[in-house]
C-alpha cells in the first residue's frame, strides 16, 4: 500500500491556474477537442516533476455554476490532460476547482462569495491541508490579479504569466528548477 501523501516528508508545491498558463483561454473550455496546450506548459511540468516538486492546479471553473457544463466535464478534461502529460513524462499530482459563482444561475452553485473561489485562497489551504507543503518554497503561476491574490491570502509567493512560453518564462524569471 502507498504512503498516504501526509506521511511523506514536505516538498515545495507549483500552484499553477489552468485557464491562461496550461491552456489557452477562449472561454469556458471543458471538452478536450477545445483544449491547446500552451507552448511549453507541459515541459514546465515536467521539469518541476523532475526536480521532486508537487504540481496542483487550482481553477476557477464557473462555467459549471453558469450551467454552460458540468462537473463531470472538468474531471473528464482533467484526466484527458494527465493522460497527455504523461506522454511526456509529466504529471499533476491534484487538480482541485472552484465551480461556484455568486450569480450562478444554478442555486447548488450560488454563493455570494465562494471560499474556493479565487481571489479566495481555499483551493491553496485545502492542497496545503491534503498535501505535505513546504508553503515557504511554494510558487503558484497565475494569468490574472485574483490568482495572485489567492496566493497572497495563501502565504505563498504568487507570479503573473502574461502569456507565451510558459517553460521559457518560468526560465527567463530563474523559477525553473535545474
Amino acid at each position: 500500500m502507498p504512503e498516504s501523501p501526509s506521511s511523506q516528508p514536505p516538498r515545495p508545491a507549483l500552484f499553477l491556474d489552468r485557464d491562461g498558463v496550461l491552456n489557452e483561454d477562449h472561454g469556458y473550455v471543458s471538452r478536450w477537442e477545445d483544449f491547446r496546450w500552451i507552448p511549453g506548459a507541459r515541459e514546465a511540468v515536467a521539469a518541476f516533476n523532475r526536480a521532486g516538486w508537487l504540481v496542483i492546479v487550482v481553477t476557477n471553473q464557473s462555467g459549471v455554476g453558469r450551467g454552460f457544463y458540468t462537473e463531470d466535464a472538468v474531471r473528464v478534461l482533467h484526466a484527458r490532460m494527465a493522460e497527455d502529460l504523461a506522454t511526456v513524462g509529466a504529471h499533476i499530482d491534484a487538480f482541485y476547482y472552484a465551480p461556484q459563482h455568486p450569480e450562478a444561475p444554478v442555486d447548488a452553485y450560488r454563493h455570494p462569495d465562494p471560499p474556493l473561489r479565487k481571489p479566495n485562497p481555499g483551493m491553496i489551504l485545502q492542497a496545503l491541508a491534503d498535501w505535505p507543503i513546504d508553503r515557504d518554497a511554494s510558487l503558484l503561476i497565475g494569468d490574472k490579479p485574483s490568482d495572485l491574490e489567492a496566493a497572497l491570502r495563501a502565504g505563498i509567493k504568487g507570479v503573473l504569466f502574461e502569456g507565451g512560453d510558459l517553460r521559457q518564462f518560468l526560465a527567463d524569471e530563474a523559477l525553473l528548477p535545474t
